[in-house]
């Protein structure tokens, strides 16, 4: 994994999570906006791990409720 990969993961799991605590559905796009003025590299590589988080997320929920639902829980570690 290249340099700018892991910096811009760690900034899309730190931009998440204070999206959530701020309840503000705008600020993924505005630090994108940000980075794409100035490093169009690390705008998609952002982008790529906001998207692979959120989806991951979602994934997990979607899994945990069927889970749930069938009197199941995943194990957390």
């Amino acid at each position: 994994m290249a340099y700018f990969d892991e910096l811009a993961d760690k900034l899309a799991r730190d931009v998440i999570e204070v999206q959530k605590a701020l309840d503000d559905d705008q600020l993924i796009q505005d630090i994108a906006a940000t980075l794409e003025a100035s490093s169009s590299t690390m705008h998609e590589a952002f982008m790529t791990a906001v998207r692979v988080h959120i989806s991951e997320e979602r994934a997990r929920a979607q899994l945990d409720a069927r889970l749930k639902a069938k009197g199941f829980a995943l194990r957390k570690s």
